[in-house]
């Protein structure tokens, strides 16, 4: 499982097999490192060199987050060595053709997954907005390019988010009006933004545990410091891991509006609101669904690996195409 450390002024060190953490007078806490996939910091948390080298040593990635959960990076041990893999994912990238067909298939399954988070929570079940979703998700598997294909994605996602503040108990106070981010201006969207980002750390961690290279993506482009292959495989994932969780912590009355900070028009999550937004979000990361290509159950946990596996597979040209992971 992932330790997480967001107690600013935190220090991490090494004592036997154990990693211990120590908040100022706070009685000291031990973690076991057989029971670590990956470490992550959230602002000024201290590690000692110690800890950073057996962490490396037994091939545990420590994940770099600010305060508020922006992703800056990732601290690991040598480089993976599946050159075979990141020789086809270059290939691919730069063949239009590759990048354009994985594409349609991670914006046609995001558009799906949006279209059945509709179906099953919202009280009136809009047909005009559930048949709009079809007919994009249709579109998006036919595009003809990736301008075409980011016009459709931005069709989706006005649609979905049109409905999506539907989805949550009004009794519960919190209002979603519309997507907006750098810096999140609402409760809703400050869980979502946080949530994007823990997603995108766990699956920058997979492609590095693969062996990709999680910089190059085959739909978003690259960009200094962005982990596009990261933002490429988490789009179908979005609407069923992250949604789904800031949907629960709502309607269950898990979070509350004193779970928040507004400072100079932005929002973000207080230390002990972000504790409840990971412990949802590790929830729903176990939680077992029947895969869609494989037919038998796997955690979502499983299923971002799985899904990158799928694409290095289709890469390397052992399939014929990439089947985006899609729940009914």
């Amino acid at each position: 499982m992932p330790l997480y450390v967001q107690a600013q002024g935190a220090l991490i060190s090494k004592h036997h097999d154990l990693l211990r953490i120590r908040v100022n007078d706070s009685p000291t806490k031990e973690v076991r490192l057989l029971d670590i996939s990956h470490v992550v910091v959230l602002g000024n948390v201290q590690i000692t060199t110690q800890a950073l080298r057996e962490l490396c040593a037994r091939n545990i990635p420590v994940c770099l987050l600010s305060y508020g959960g922006w992703f800056y990076g990732i601290v690991q041990s040598m480089v993976h060595k599946n050159v075979e893999l990141r020789l086809a994912q270059y290939r691919g990238a730069s063949d239009p053709e590759i990048s354009l067909r994985l594409a349609r298939a991670f914006v046609r399954g995001k558009i799906r997954n949006q279209r059945t988070m509709i179906r099953r929570l919202h009280p009136g079940s809009p047909k005009a907005a559930l048949a709009e979703l079809s007919r994009l998700a249709n579109r998006a598997a036919n595009a003809e390019n990736m301008d075409s294909l980011l016009g459709i994605e931005g069709a989706a996602a006005k649609t979905y988010f049109a409905h999506f503040g539907t989805l949550l108990k009004p009794e519960m106070g919190f209002d979603h009006a519309s997507r907006n981010r750098k810096p999140p201006r609402d409760p809703v969207n400050a869980l979502l933004s946080f949530l994007y980002a823990v997603l995108v750390k766990d699956l920058t961690v997979t492609a590095l545990a693969i062996g990709y290279d999680p910089y190059l993506g085959f739909y978003h482009q690259p960009r200094y410091g962005r982990p596009a292959l990261a933002l490429d495989l988490m789009e179908e994932f979005r609407p069923l891991i992250c949604d789904s969780t800031v949907i629960t912590l709502i309607n269950r009355g898990e979070i509350k509006e004193y779970d928040f900070i507004q400072r100079a028009g932005a929002v973000s999550l207080t230390p002990r609101g972000r504790t409840k937004v990971i412990a949802a979000y590790e929830r729903r990361m176990d939680t077992l669904v029947t895969h869609p290509v494989l037919g038998y159950s796997v955690s979502y946990r499983r299923a971002l690996y799985v899904q990158a596996r799928l694409v290095a597979r289709h890469i390397l040209g052992e399939l014929a195409s990439y089947e985006p992971f899609c729940t009914r």
